[in-house]
C-alpha cells in the first residue's frame, strides 16, 4: 500500500506537471518585473508602524511616498556579483526593483512620518490623525 505522500505525489504529477506549462524559472527572465516587498502594519496609541525586510539595500536606493491612507516603498536591490544563470544551482533571493503600497486602516499624518533602516530592516512610523485634528475650528470674523 502507497504512503499517502507518495500518493500525493502522485496527484500532483499527473495533474499539475504538464509539458506546456511554463518553466518556474521564466518570470527571472522577464525584464519588467518587479518584486513585492513583504510588510508587517501594527498600530500603536499614536502610530501606525510599518516594517519591512529589505537586506543588502542602501537607503539612498529607497523612496517611501505616503498620503494620508497609503504608504508606497520602492526600491533597487542590487547584485554586486555577476554570476551567469547557468552556474546557479538555486536562486531565491530576488534581485532588482521591488515595490509595495498598503492602505493604511486609519488616516494619518503623512508630513510627520519617519522612516530608519537599521539591520536590513526599514521601520516607518506614521503618526494617527487624532480627533482634534479632523475638526478645524474657525472663529468668525466680523464684517467689515
Amino acid at each position: 500500500m502507497a504512503r499517502k505522500n507518495e500518493v500525493d505525489e502522485e496527484i500532483l504529477e499527473d495533474e499539475f506537471l504538464d509539458e506546456e506549462q511554463p518553466q518556474s524559472e521564466e518570470w527571472m527572465n522577464e525584464e519588467e518585473f518587479e518584486g513585492q516587498l513583504a510588510v508587517d502594519v501594527y498600530q500603536t496609541k499614536d502610530m501606525i508602524i510599518v516594517k519591512a525586510p529589505i537586506a543588502g539595500v542602501k537607503p539612498e536606493d529607497i523612496d517611501v511616498a505616503i498620503s494620508e491612507d497609503v504608504v508606497t516603498i520602492r526600491g533597487d536591490r542590487k547584485d554586486e556579483f555577476a554570476v551567469e544563470k547557468d552556474n546557479y544551482y538555486v536562486q531565491e533571493c530576488f534581485w532588482g526593483s521591488f515595490s509595495r503600497s498598503v492602505i493604511l486602516p486609519t488616516s494619518t499624518v503623512a508630513e510627520k512620518a519617519e522612516a530608519s533602516l537599521k539591520d536590513g530592516v526599514l521601520t516607518i512610523q506614521i503618526p494617527k490623525v487624532v480627533q482634534e485634528d479632523r475638526i478645524k475650528k474657525i472663529k468668525v470674523k466680523p464684517a467689515v
